[in-house]
């Protein structure tokens, strides 16, 4: 079992009493910003989690779930914690929720945070995750019960995964676009530093293009933050291209979304001029004009296993290994073959 990093070799290794790192950690408006940055430098170097969050590592029994999403400003993930917490109240367990911001620096204060306040168990999603995450998770004397979401078995997880191929779900998306007749195809794109999920979204459009000889480069490909505006203003640019696109691939909805203002705005009629799709199947899908085609997240669904696992290993039962799930591609209005192959129809 590893040794438990005490208080006073935080203390030694700032260069401050214990008192100091008791308030730099418990009460830190009571110190400086550059004496509390000095404590947590030293605290997360060595590993320190306060003594209330050892006890409950040791023990294994808060009854409290810790989760943490990139954000709760989207439906996806909201949906995911809302069926997360509804089938851990089913377990009798209770869940802390904190969000990430797509920050890997944020998602390791909050991982310590959650630690911090004792919980059983950790949810994430996504398979990458900055080192300090997972060594806050493995101490002290083994990994506290993790799972990862949004994505199935991975090499760079250390965590079982529960979720679904974005890479596949992507291509089945480019190879249906394909199949309508499209080779000019963009795609506008989520973020993909510290995101394996925008990134698998990307491989997978890629796979599904070069299986037809096509590649995917600028000014054809761009990365965006995933936001309604972000979406009109990539696909605004895309439309004044000397050659625009006949389709274009979102790496999510809410960027589809934009997309689909954009091409409106612009006297353009979706599907007959331009095709889109999106990923997530959040529900305005269904309902944008036209309906949007998309891959349909189980997010409902991660939420649901992820509880059953995190409660199962809290309790010291060894959890069935999980499955990957279905995203099943949601074929809708806003894709058709591109406007010279109707014509020579």
């Amino acid at each position: 079992m590893a040794t438990k990093v005490t208080i006073r070799e935080v203390a030694l290794a700032a260069g401050v009493s214990v008192a100091t790192v008791s308030r730099a950690l418990n009460r830190p408006g009571e110190v400086t910003a550059a004496l509390r940055a000095r404590v947590q430098e030293a605290a997360g170097r060595l590993g320190y989690l306060a003594h209330g969050a050892a006890r409950a590592l040791a023990s294994r029994r808060s009854g409290v779930i810790g989760a943490i999403v990139p954000t709760l400003d989207n439906q996806v993930f909201a949906l995911c914690i809302d069926a997360l917490q509804q089938r851990l109240d089913a377990h009798g367990l209770a869940l802390l929720v904190a969000s990430a911001g797509y920050d890997a620096t944020r998602e390791a204060r909050e991982v310590r945070v959650l630690l911090e306040r004792g919980v059983d168990g950790v949810m994430l999603v996504g398979a990458a995750h900055p080192e300090t995450v997972w060594s806050l998770l493995g101490q002290p004397g083994g990994m506290i019960p993790t799972v990862v979401t949004w994505t199935a078995a991975d090499a760079a997880s250390r965590a079982p995964c529960i979720g679904f191929d974005n890479r596949e779900a992507a291509r089945q998306v480019t190879a249906h676009l394909l199949a309508l007749g499209h080779r000019r195809i963009a795609m506008i794109a989520g973020e993909t530093a510290g995101n394996d999920r925008a990134a698998g979204r990307v491989a997978g459009v890629r796979a599904g293009l070069a299986a037809a000889g096509l590649a995917l480069a600028p000014p054809l490909f761009t990365e965006r933050a995933y936001t309604i505006p972000d979406g009109h203003a990539a696909m605004d640019a895309l439309l004044r291209l000397p050659e625009p696109p006949t389709a274009v691939v979102c790496g999510n909805d809410h960027l589809a979304f934009g997309a689909l203002a954009a091409a409106r705005a612009r006297g353009l009629c979706v599907p007959r001029d331009v095709s889109i799709t999106g990923f997530d199947d959040l529900d305005f899908a269904a309902f944008a004009d036209p309906p949007l085609t998309t891959v349909r997240v189980p997010a409902a669904e991660m939420g649901r296993r992820a509880a059953d696992h995190l409660a199962a290993a809290a309790s010291g039962a060894t959890p069935t290994p999980p499955a990957p799930l279905e995203a099943p591609v949601m074929l809708r209005g806003s894709t058709a073959p591109p406007p010279r192959r109707r014509a020579r129809a």
